[in-house]
């Protein structure tokens, strides 16, 4: 009777450690990025026991000056060239470890929430986008962790190892790029007014969520009346950018 036992837990466990293999194959949803909001877990915990000279780095295309808002930028996390495996990557605030922009995922990546993981364990590198927060935020970093895997379908002999970028600042918009214009009333339940300042004859106005996702493009001319409709705006605060020639002018509304 008790061999009968053994033999059906056997049989339970086989199907249920395969959906955990399953499941952490395409990555993890929950916080595995070793940074510092996500309390440095890592997956360590399951894999480990390999030993791949595993060193990952972090590249970005984001200038030395600084990233600008509401900007894309290629990420690229490589781990070890002698073995496939995955990854999970974070950014946050230096200040507060709080979460920063959204992500878009590449080639063999997925996004979970404000992390960006693997898809598959077939890749050693993987490339996608970060999109900056709409609002300039303090100094911000990238964290990842990285599995390099043996391949066996399990979690033993696999190398996890972690890396994060430098510190990162935004890019600040200097004296001679400023656009300063008039917009009115704040808050506003349906539309906004926008006036130009002297010398700017047109531009492009972007409404911004406060994940920096844009979510209306106007044209504006100093010629004409400008009234920006933001009826179909949930309530709360947005990002209201204005481009003309090389110049940026940014101002919080409130939608109400």
């Amino acid at each position: 009777m008790k061999k009968n036992y053994i033999f059906k837990a056997t049989l339970f466990l086989i199907p249920f450690s395969a959906l955990v293999l399953m499941s952490t194959s395409g990555g993890r949803d929950d916080g595995k990025t070793g940074s510092p909001g996500d309390g440095g877990v890592t997956c360590s915990q399951c894999h480990s026991g390999g030993n791949f000279g595993l060193s990952p780095t972090i590249t970005t295309n984001i200038p030395a000056a600084g990233y600008e808002v509401n900007t894309a930028y290629t990420i690229t996390v490589t781990g070890a060239a002698s073995a496939a495996g995955g990854f999970q990557l974070t950014a946050e605030k230096l200040s507060d470890n709080s979460k920063v922009g959204t992500f878009t995922a590449g080639t063999g990546s997925r996004v979970t929430g404000q992390r960006i993981t693997h898809s598959n364990s077939n890749n050693s590198s993987w490339t996608f986008t970060w999109t900056s927060p709409g609002t300039a935020q303090s100094n911000i970093k990238f964290y990842a962790a990285v599995n390099a895997a043996n391949g066996d379908g399990g979690t033993g002999g696999d190398e996890i190892a972690t890396t994060s970028t430098g510190s990162l600042h935004a890019l600040e918009i200097t004296a001679d790029k400023q656009l300063d214009f008039e917009m009115y009333p704040n808050p506003s339940s349906d539309f906004i007014k926008i006036q130009l300042p002297s010398g700017i004859l047109n531009g492009t106005v972007k409404i911004m969520d406060i994940r920096g996702r844009v979510l209306q493009t106007t044209r504006v001319s100093s010629v004409s009346f400008n009234e920006i409709d933001v009826r179909n705006l949930s309530k709360g605060m947005y990002l209201l950018k204005i481009e003309s020639d090389s110049k940026i002018g940014l101002q919080q509304f409130i939608k109400k």
